[in-house]
């Protein structure tokens, strides 16, 4: 865990890689709940056996949402920042997914500080990050993942 104890520090870190995460595991379970929670059931998401038939990756895939929607979960787990009231998670400038995640992958996120703007009351901080497919080339996702401190 990459403790920050300030503003004048997340300063000192811009353009550095400040943390890497711990592996996560994707589980059918989860895909499956992410589907009936956004409408989305696809056959690549949640048909197991059609998955294993008919896609070169040996199964079901996760929604490139759910990849998206583990930031959060990757930020808490890398990354303390002290002197802090609240977090908010402001928006992303930019969304890309480079390559498939298959169900039962492990991923971890590779964050880098793009940049920091004091706000009334805090700063907004860029994040660049990289969702790494454990054993694979290509990364699964790349978001600049906005976050409001106060």
């Amino acid at each position: 865990m990459r403790e920050i104890a300030s503003i004048e520090a997340l300063h000192e870190l811009a353009g550095q890689e400040v943390a890497v995460s711990d592996w996560i595991e994707v589980t059918q379970e989860q895909v499956n709940l992410f589907a009936d929670a956004t409408g989305d059931h696809q056959w690549i998401h949640v048909d197991v056996e059609r998955s294993k038939r008919e896609l070169p990756f040996g199964g079901t895939v996760a929604h490139g949402f759910l990849t998206l929607g583990l930031l959060p979960k990757i930020m808490g787990q890398s990354i303390s920042m002290g002197n802090v009231k609240m977090l908010l998670n402001y928006g992303l400038n930019r969304v890309r997914f480079p390559a498939p995640l298959p169900v039962g992958s492990r991923v971890r996120g590779r964050i880098v500080l793009q940049s920091v703007e004091e706000i009334p009351g805090g700063a907004q901080v860029v994040w660049e990050i990289t969702m790494e497919r454990e054993d694979a080339d290509k990364p699964v996702c790349v978001a600049e993942f906005i976050v409001r401190r106060y």
